[in-house]
């Protein structure tokens, strides 16, 4: 009875010890988690529709994620992001910029909005014109020859000088010297799709391009 005792206590003992370690490295940290813990709430994983798709990097897949994130809690993401971005910001120009003020009264006041799911379409729309753009140094919206054929947008973002998800959409949404905030907009319009491309640009080091779709 004793050793049979002890046989089911070093049983035990080994199936303890023989449970894996839980670390900071197993769990899926949200790319906003370092602006504050909330983040990474279960809830907010929904806002990452890209995570499966095998036709955008990581890098375009997190501009997805970090996008649905500030349209799914604007005020959250004003208050943990959009503040401390700016503080720690090298751009000397939002200091005490209007587009900044104006960005963080716009979304204190916006309503949550729908995610964006990730479209082939879309991104083969705006892959084609950001390695064209990037090959050519051309900065707009123009399109000719196949990136025409392959336009497919309702909305369509294009930024200069970053490949950082973060970056890229911070920059999108400060909108800076654009008067009429049409990224911003854009960023914040009920369109249901989407496509991301990162690309090299001959003159700015990159482009990424954002086409959106009812």
């Amino acid at each position: 009875m004793k050793s049979a005792f002890l046989f089911v206590l070093m049983t035990s003992a080994f199936f303890v010890q023989a449970q894996p370690a839980i670390s900071k490295s197993t769990l899926q940290l949200s790319p906003l988690s370092e602006y504050d813990g909330a983040w990474n709430e279960p809830k907010y994983l929904l806002c990452n529709t890209a995570a499966k798709v095998s036709y955008m990097n990581e890098e375009e897949k997190k501009v997805i994620y970090i996008l649905n994130l500030a349209r799914t809690n604007p005020a959250l993401f004003c208050k943990s992001v959009v503040k401390k971005y700016a503080t720690e910001s090298d751009d000397a120009r939002l200091d005490n910029s209007t587009y900044l003020n104006s960005l963080i009264k716009e979304m204190n006041k916006l309503d949550p909005l729908n995610l964006l799911q990730p479209d082939p379409d879309c991104y083969k729309s705006a892959n084609c014109h950001a390695v064209i753009s990037g090959n050519t140094g051309y900065v707009g919206h123009t399109r000719s020859g196949t990136c025409l054929a392959k336009r497919y947008y309702n909305g369509e973002c294009c930024d200069y000088g970053h490949d950082k998800a973060l970056d890229i959409v911070m920059s999108l949404l400060i909108d800076y010297d654009v008067p009429s905030l049409g990224h911003r907009m854009i960023c914040f319009s009920p369109y249901l799709i989407i496509g991301v491309s990162i690309q090299p640009h001959k003159v700015w080091t990159y482009t990424a391009v954002l086409d959106l779709h009812y």
